[in-house]
């Protein structure tokens, strides 16, 4: 039976449930494909750490060139996470013409067109699935079970730690910061959540997503960014009352102007689909011509379901290694990439949850009314506490469809009132015309 040989830079959780999976489903695996694959070689930062018993000790090594020069060694598995070293050893790997599976979604997002072009140089391939909602086939699904049509829109819970935490705040009523750290108790928030909580993340993926959907490089800085730091239990019960459930989105869509991206907590319809995404899994609707709209969802993250996702690029590369091994490179992939920059927010119309933060003092609703209606924006629904004169009100109100720069002018003045306490929260609603 032939022979695959990889080697493995990084051996964390991920790691540990690459070499898991290879071990358990060896027969399945060698079945469906024709031939085995071994691990020859493991980069750690460490050999004294206490690891999995699947990670055998004598494939440890603490030496990058024991993975990227050995020549029997044809896949390299980049599991280490962040910018560098990933990329210097990437770009090692693909110069010694070694096929690349990675799950770094922040090398690659950011990185990925110099990859590509290496790659291509090389006549090898880089695959990332596992970069993207964990062990949700969604890229594949974009590169290859959609590559006939025509990708419109893609609209994504994409950030496991977002979702776990709003959800555990609709469900119990509990404050950000004790969700925070019940999702960390549970391994879904890291120490140090920044990168989730505000959104970095979820801009990085979706950069990956464009690219695949849309065969466009878009830089995942440039894409407007908003984290789940603001939402509060009022606005939680707020969007409850109003038949919505608040969601960390990241979409992409389409126009005849140019992408449309932004990553973003929304008032998402309780009959919507994406409203009924529990936990940490991840979702992620895909709205293309001929075939309307599909769904992919599962457990955007953990050791198994992430190195499943990797487990299956490495039997793709197989696959193309052994199609394409009398002389002939691998198909070219993302030989031509169109960079495209985001259209700005600022003409982008949308409902609106405002709640704005007053003193309970005569004439201040009409304020806040007649602001608006300065500004061009038409209220749909007002409601208001009805407290004691003086004390402070959280007025809520929603808008009809407008675009983001009347909302922000009617806001930024409404701000500067003297009987405003504290910065309007203000939250986009989910378009109508979305629904179905």
């Amino acid at each position: 039976m032939r022979e695959v040989v990889i080697g493995l830079l990084g051996a964390g959780n991920v790691g540990g449930g690459v070499v898991r999976i290879l071990q358990e489903n060896q027969a399945d695996i060698e079945r469906r494909l024709g031939a085995s694959v071994r691990v020859k070689k493991i980069l750690v930062r460490s050999l004294e750490r206490q690891r999995d018993g699947m990670v055998p000790a004598e494939l440890l090594t603490t030496d990058p060139r024991d993975v990227l020069e050995d020549p029997e060694i044809r896949i390299v598995v980049e599991l280490i996470g962040g910018i560098e070293p990933a990329l210097t050893m990437v770009l090692d790997a693909l110069g010694r013409s070694k096929h690349v599976v990675t799950a770094n979604k922040a090398l690659m997002a950011t990185h990925g067109e110099v990859l590509f072009a290496e790659a291509q140089r090389r006549g090898v391939a880089i695959n990332f699935e596992a970069a993207v909602a964990g062990g949700i086939p969604i890229l594949r699904a974009l590169r290859e079970g959609l590559a006939s049509d025509r990708i419109e829109r893609i609209t994504g819970i994409v950030n496991g730690t977002c979702n776990y935490i709003l959800d555990a705040m609709s469900r119990t009523g509990a404050a950000y910061d004790d969700a925070l750290k019940d999702a960390q108790s549970a391994g879904f928030a890291e120490a140090d959540p920044t990168l989730d909580v505000e959104g970095g993340d979820a801009a990085q993926k979706l950069s990956l997503l464009a690219l695949l959907g849309f065969g466009q490089r878009i830089d995942p800085a440039a894409i407007p960014t908003e984290g789940i730091t603001r939402v509060r239990p009022f606005d939680i019960a707020a969007a409850d009352g109003l038949g919505y459930v608040i969601k960390s989105l990241a979409e992409a869509r389409q126009t005849p102007q140019g992408p449309v991206l932004s990553v973003h907590p929304v008032l998402v319809p309780k009959e919507h689909i994406l409203a009924t995404v529990r936990g940490s899994y991840n979702a992620v609707l895909v709205e293309s011509r001929a075939m309307g709209r599909s769904l992919y969802h599962g457990r955007g993250a953990g050791p198994m379901p992430t190195g499943m996702a990797v487990v299956s690029d490495i039997i793709e590369l197989c696959r193309h290694m052994f199609a394409f091994d009398a002389g002939r490179p691998p198909p070219e992939a993302f030989s031509t990439i169109e960079h495209a920059t985001p259209l700005p927010m600022t003409e982008q119309a949308h409902e609106n949850y405002l709640c704005v933060h007053v003193t309970n003092v005569p004439g201040i609703l009409g304020r806040v009314a007649s602001c608006l209606g300065r500004h061009g924006v038409s209220v749909k629904r007002l409601e208001q506490d009805l407290r004691g004169e003086g004390e402070p009100v959280d007025m809520v109100v929603v808008t009809e469809r407008v675009p983001e720069s009347k909302v922000h002018g009617a806001v930024t003045e409404i701000d500067g009132f003297d009987d405003v306490l504290a910065p309007t929260h203000r939250f986009r609603i989910r378009e109508p015309d979305a629904i179905d």
